[in-house]
């Protein structure tokens, strides 16, 4: 597999070890998660959407493929949490070194 790219790397294991506090740091302060078209705008939105959905439904992200381009970083894997499973797409839009939005799909 391709070597995931910074920050997405560094996002991608705070998740894995279940680091809630480095996972939010991780997006810009106007940074949006977008889960299958339900938008989740600033740190207090996607943590209340984590608490549920992502962090802390324990999730984990097995990356598989890795292709960057000029829009960013999309990581396709297998997905484990109590909320949801299954291979999953992340796509991945960075600025100044922080995630500036992540929207997921079916991978």
């Amino acid at each position: 597999m391709d070597t995931i790219p910074e920050p997405v790397a560094s996002f991608i294991d705070a998740v894995n070890r279940q680091d809630e506090n480095a996972f939010l740091d991780a997006f810009t302060p106007d940074g949006f998660v977008d889960d299958w078209e339900r938008i989740f705008t600033g740190r207090a939105e996607i943590k209340r959407w984590s608490d549920k959905e992502f962090i802390g439904a324990k999730g984990t992200l097995t990356p598989e493929r890795v292709t960057e381009n000029s829009d960013g970083v999309v990581v396709v894997g297998d997905w484990r949490s109590n909320h949801a499973n299954g291979r999953s797409r992340f796509a991945f839009r960075v600025a100044d070194d922080k995630i500036a939005s992540m929207t997921i799909r079916e991978g």
